[in-house]
């Protein structure tokens, strides 16, 4: 394990990029491999668990190469993917696990996932349920926990079965894995979610050329239709920087007096970019430049700084579009005027780690008052630098780790996390980005 402490920080200033959206990483290389000929991905994120879906899919058959700053997959057509000789290693990602289970479930072919021990602690039978009624069998460790063998409907049915399927919850990763397993159903796969959330599947399956509507139904739920067995064709992808790497330097320019940054070529999906929109309400001045599109998602550039947050409540119906990004709020909350209300967030509890507990009990251990609920969060701030000084437990949890080394920029005394490495999966080189910024973060041996 590597140590990291962050120490007092001076004020911020800078233009900068953070590394490729994950959630579109994974996306291109699961659906470059199902389409027809050459896709190139330029910005793809090269963390660990973008690098661990690249490697799967290279299992499945599907030719990957990076030439240079671009990767370039001949992908296999859809149902074209072949039953790989060996455990597909997923390391540390949930996203790939769950959307693999999608993309394997419409295929003739067995296969077994895993990961590491995070990963492996980690729920999968929500999205074992709806793949099994188009067809898919599954084999997993008790409470549905990997590793878990997929044997695809293609052995039983010749392809996966047309379903419709209501969620009872918004999960953009169910929903991802219901529509990529309907790339092989012989008819109309429907999913029907209680409230939008991420749709960067359905944008890139529009991309390659899927026949998929998306409606909105009066009562405020989502109706997605995707016609089976489409033709989709290689394409030409460029990856924008992700919102939840970028929330970390975004808030740490808010917290930071002095400070001044602007952040280039971020996406911005309206889906995705909840965080802006809390944030603003607590008095951040974050400014969105330079508006543009890009391959079918919103794009633009973030000018912020250093601004007095006041506390605020964030109703639940925010959370899909926010999921990620509760971590790194609370630090924010920690630092501003008054109380904040995390409401309906009980998601927070199935990621790398019980990231509502860790929040909750760490900010407690930097001198924060906080309580918490099943699925609320709440936050006094002060209006003043948190104490600090402690080290904080990551539990294999980039965010977590991220989170905590930012609020030690600002607090009295430092604060450290017992493991920098998990931040390799979403944020390579995060700690000497900050630093160049004016942050003061240095590992400890």
């Amino acid at each position: 394990m590597t140590a990291i402490q962050s120490n007092t920080a001076a004020a911020l200033t800078g233009k900068i990029s953070v590394p490729g959206d994950k959630s579109i990483s994974h996306r291109a290389l699961m659906i470059g491999a199902l389409a027809v000929g050459e896709t190139t991905i330029s910005g793809l994120l090269e963390g660990e668990d973008v690098l661990a879906t690249a490697g799967a899919m290279q299992q499945l058959g599907a030719e990957i190469k990076q030439d240079g700053e671009v990767w370039r997959i001949f992908g296999r057509g859809i149902g074209g993917l072949i039953e790989p000789t060996a455990v597909l290693d997923l390391g540390n990602s949930g996203t790939a696990a769950r959307l693999l289970m999608g993309v394997l479930a419409g295929h003739n072919l067995t296969a077994t996932l895993t990961g590491d021990a995070s990963l492996s602690s980690r729920p999968m039978e929500r999205v074992m349920e709806p793949l099994r009624r188009i067809g898919a069998d599954f084999v997993s460790r008790t409470g549905g926990l990997l590793p878990i063998t997929v044997t695809g409907a293609g052995k039983y049915n010749g392809s996966a079965l047309p379903a419709e399927e209501t969620l009872n919850v918004a999960s953009a990763q169910v929903k991802s894995a219901i529509l990529l397993a309907g790339l092989n159903a012989a008819g109309d796969t429907i999913v029907i979610e209680p409230r939008p959330s991420r749709d960067h599947t359905e944008k890139m399956l529009a991309f390659f050329g899927a026949d998929i509507i998306s409606k909105q139904n009066e009562d405020g739920s989502r109706k997605i239709t995707l016609k089976g067995q489409p033709e989709i064709t290689g394409q030409k992808v460029s990856v924008p920087g992700d919102i939840s790497s970028a929330a970390f330097p975004i808030v740490a320019a808010l917290i930071t007096p002095g400070s001044d940054v602007t952040l280039e070529n971020i996406g911005i999906n309206s889906l995705r970019a909840g965080l802006l929109d809390s944030l603003l309400e607590m008095g951040a001045d974050l400014e969105i430049v330079n508006s543009r599109e890009n391959a079918g998602e919103p794009v633009a550039d973030i000018h912020v700084r250093s601004s007095v947050l006041k506390g605020a409540t964030i109703p639940a119906a925010r959370a899909p579009s926010m999921i990620d990004e509760y971590p790194i709020l609370a630090i924010a909350a920690a630092c501003a005027d008054g109380t904040s209300v995390f409401e309906g967030i009980g998601e927070l509890r199935f990621k790398e780690s019980d990231r509502l507990e860790v929040m909750a009990e760490g900010l407690k251990d930097c001198g924060v008052e906080t309580e918490s609920t099943k699925d609320t969060l709440t936050v006094h701030g002060k209006n003043q630098p948190p104490e600090g000084g402690v080290t904080i437990a990551s539990r294999l949890d980039h965010r977590i780790a991220m989170s905590y080394l930012v609020l030690g920029m600002v607090s009295k005394n430092p604060v450290a996390i017992d493991d920098g490495g998990p931040i390799e999966t979403s944020f390579p080189g995060f700690t000497k980005l900050m630093n160049g910024l004016g942050a003061n973060m240095e590992t400890q041996e």
